[in-house]
């Protein structure tokens, strides 16, 4: 996966733990301790593959546009990920190999990518990030009591 895919991923997660909060790039940035102007770019292309809305000027902010349950992880990878290049042989734009025809590596590393995909396509965002009270504290986000029940 790209860093653009990874910060995508750390972006939603973030904003999946705050579902009734606005949040901002530079509260993302400063929880994970990642450059901004990179998440400025993840935001952008998240917003326009309708993961997620903007709001700009001084006050911007970010938020879902979809409960996480609906954010199929394995959705989400195949949209922020340009190519899936596992072998220079499988790019657009890469050599070609002498042993193409007699190859049986590519087939393998195809069927290797649509098993990863198809892990990820049993996932959704409120999968990895359920558990406020596990991550919060790592990303800097205070854990609002919830009331007893008795």
């Amino acid at each position: 996966m790209t860093l653009h895919t990874d910060y995508a991923l750390r972006m939603l997660i973030y904003m999946a733990t705050q579902p009734d909060d606005l949040c901002t790039v530079n509260d993302v940035a400063e929880a994970y301790q990642l450059p901004r102007n990179h998440l400025l770019k993840v935001a952008q292309t998240l917003r326009d593959l309708g993961f997620v809305e903007t709001t700009r000027g001084r006050a911007g902010s970010v938020r879902l546009v979809k409960p996480p349950g609906e954010i199929v992880l394995g959705a989400l990878v195949r949209a922020t990920e340009e190519e899936f290049s596992l072998a220079e042989c499988m790019q657009a734009q890469g050599r070609p190999c002498a042993i193409s025809p007699a190859c049986q590596l590519k087939g393998m590393l195809h069927e290797a990518l649509a098993a990863f995909l198809a892990v990820l396509d049993k996932y959704t965002l409120a999968d990895i990030a359920s558990d406020l009270d596990i991550l919060g504290p790592f990303l800097g986000i205070n854990v609002k009591a919830t009331p007893e029940k008795g």
